[in-house]
């Protein structure tokens, strides 16, 4: 503890004061967090506002071409759920930055976990609507019952409670709360979001983690499944790529503090959705404004299997 020295006794300054030089005066600490203003929080920032847009930008493409092969064999239900999902991941970002508070706190973990627990159980649903649509080992019947009453969208839902679950637990135990660190950094008192519960934490992270790897796992299976817009070889890649970012977060939540260790976490989450809209969008976008040749009923009635291999393009 910093020492201010006088004619008479020696006196301990207060946390939230440090010593000067001369140990003669008590100085106030400057409180610090990852504000806008600083140029890592304002990047962090127009990032994920630029996503966010762009994101909102192919939602409104997807739906200004709704009717076409490549929207509807990919279920343009998911994806329009996906892509607004997607929209709110980017903005959830905008929590960990600037002021924090105890209502910031507890949104900033329920928002991330709620937003990607959606997106990746409508990517989960996805991957095994590719499967329901293209495997020849399901009676055609089923197949049609399966794909007209959208039994794998009961998915998100049913995902969505789980974690709603998890995050009741963790408010009811151990909430997220507003923490000051005053000695990592010498003269500055950071503002911190504790998380209450690193278990809690860690559980949500798993689960999430455990969400990516299922939809990974159906997604690879899929990988080499017939059809003109088989998106399965996508999904995957993004579910792997979504996979190592929070794999490699890991470590670093462990090794880094204050300011650095949230822009991290929000990089992370960035990096995470961007993943996800590149890989599964990006390529969808690409035929749909530079070769619309490709978009078209009679470029797939040309290819073999695509129409008769397909439930979702009938």
């Amino acid at each position: 503890m910093s020492v201010t020295f006088c004619s008479f006794a020696c006196m301990k300054c207060p946390e939230s004061h440090y010593a000067n030089t001369e140990k003669k005066h008590c100085l106030q600490k400057a409180v610090i967090f990852l504000d806008h203003k600083d140029p890592l929080g304002m990047s962090l920032t127009i990032t994920a506002l630029c996503f966010s847009v762009l994101t909102t930008v192919v939602l409104g493409l997807f739906v200004k071409h709704r009717d076409t092969p490549i929207v509807k064999a990919n279920n343009k239900t998911l994806s329009y759920i996906l892509l607004i999902t997607l929209t709110v991941c980017f903005l959830c970002s905008l929590l960990f930055i600037g002021h924090p508070n105890t209502t910031t706190c507890i949104l900033q973990q329920i928002t991330f976990g709620g937003a990607f627990t959606v997106a990746l159980a409508t990517v989960l649903a996805k991957a095994i609507t590719v499967i329901i649509a293209f495997k020849v080992t399901f009676p055609r019947k089923m197949v049609r019952w399966l794909i007209i009453s959208k039994a794998p969208n009961l998915i998100i839902p049913i995902c969505t409670l789980i974690h709603l679950v998890l995050c009741g637990i963790w408010l009811g135990t151990s909430p997220p709360f507003l923490d000051k660190d005053a000695h990592a950094e010498h003269g500055h008192i950071i503002l911190v979001c504790n998380k209450g519960s690193d278990f809690a934490f860690y559980g949500i992270l798993g689960y999430l983690c455990s969400l990516a790897l299922g939809s990974y796992t159906v997604a690879f299976l899929s990988r080499n499944l017939p059809g003109t817009f088989n998106e399965a070889k996508f999904l995957s890649f993004s579910m792997l790529v979504f996979f190592c970012v929070w794999l490699t977060f890991l470590p670093v939540l462990h090794s880094t503090k204050g300011k650095v260790m949230v822009a991290m976490e929000v990089f992370s989450i960035l990096a995470s959705s961007a993943a996800l809209l590149g890989f599964i969008f990006v390529p969808k976008c690409y035929i749909i404004l530079v070769r619309p040749d490709k978009n078209s009923v009679h470029h797939i009635r040309k290819r073999p299997h695509s129409r008769s291999n397909n439930p979702l393009e009938n």
